[in-house]
């Protein structure tokens, strides 16, 4: 049905990423409410097991473009075929998540097709029959609807854990539509030769707590008690960009306006003062710690739970409390 809501499902290394799966629970409020169908679409060498976990997921319908040449994620021959299934189906709606590749295929597809594209979405809703989506602007401080009055689909990616994970029924199954497209390398401007890995491992956008430090750690040496903490709390180390531009950790823990976005259930901000561009990366997490020796930083105007006090201080006798209630 051409008024059918669809979500884009990411994989890598031939293994479907496990929060692919989150906007179909949203993606059932919206199909409910516009009285369609849910669908998702996925593009790879061999889509069978992804299109069982979505059908798991609430998906009723898996649309699929399979071949060799999908394999490996490759930007342009994806954004392609993804523009070629949403081209013949137009559905009212196309999901995808703001992750590097989602960004990606989302962004290549409005082009091709010379739709609108509503970027890094916190809210999406039903109103008066159209799809209504919000997202944050100026540093977060502020929140903007964006409605596509025009041709459909309308395409957006969601921020990362902005809604919760549907719950998967095993029993469910539904219908797998594999459509025929193909593009040949020759036709692609950009060739994949090998991935090379960041020797540093951080998955801070499905983390659930995150310990990070600014620039009030004072130097690469402060980051190694953070580290014992986020560890202790099997959660990831993150910093804002006045720790990574100081060269004392890898920009890949990098939260912020022109780092990663993140929303876990617990962050815990220490020595950062909070500034607009990192606040626009976390403000939106369930609990916000803050620990800042200046009173009136402006973090602890965001701040769940505020404590005033130097986090050299503060945070080995967090690490001394949480060590002996985890016994670790």
């Amino acid at each position: 049905m051409a008024n059918d809501v669809w979500v884009y499902i990411e994989h890598k290394d031939g293994e479907t990423t496990p929060m692919s799966f989150e906007l179909l629970g949203i993606g059932k409020t919206l199909a409910n409410d516009l009285g369609s169908g849910l669908c998702a679409f996925v593009i790879g060498e061999n889509v069978g097991n992804t299109a069982k976990e979505a059908f798991q997921c609430g998906a009723s319908k898996v649309y699929a473009v399979e071949g060799s040449i999908f394999k490996v994620f490759n930007a342009e021959a994806y954004s392609k075929a993804a523009s070629f299934l949403l081209g013949k189906y137009k559905p009212e709606v196309a999901l995808f998540r703001a992750t590097s590749q989602g960004t990606d295929v989302a962004a290549a597809s409005a082009a091709n097709l010379g739709f609108g594209l509503c970027t890094d979405s916190i809210g999406i809703k039903v109103d008066g029959g159209q799809i209504k989506l919000t997202r944050a602007a100026f540093g977060g401080n502020y929140t903007v609807s964006v409605v596509n009055e025009k041709a459909k689909p309308q395409i957006a990616t969601v921020r990362p854990k902005a809604f919760a994970m549907p719950e998967k029924d095993t029993s469910k199954s539904g219908e797998v539509v594999k459509e025929t497209f193909t593009v040949a390398e020759a036709d692609l401007n950009t060739k994949f030769l090998e991935f090379i890995k960041s020797q540093v491992t951080v998955n801070m956008v499905e983390a659930d707590i995150i310990v990070s430090g600014g620039r009030g750690t004072g130097g690469p040496e402060g980051f190694k008690i953070l580290k014992d903490l986020a560890d202790t709390l099997g959660g990831a180390l993150g910093a804002s960009r006045a720790a990574v531009d100081s060269g004392w950790i890898p920009y890949e823990h990098q939260v912020g306006q022109t780092g990663k976005t993140v929303k876990p259930r617990i962050y815990i901000a220490c020595a950062i003062s909070g500034a607009i561009q990192h606040m626009a990366g976390m403000r939106t997490s369930d609990c916000i710690v803050a620990i800042n020796k200046d009173p009136d930083a402006p973090i602890f105007k965001n701040a769940t739970i505020g404590i005033v006090g130097d986090y050299k201080v503060v945070v080995p006798k967090m690490l001394e409390k949480f060590k002996s209630k985890l016994n670790k």
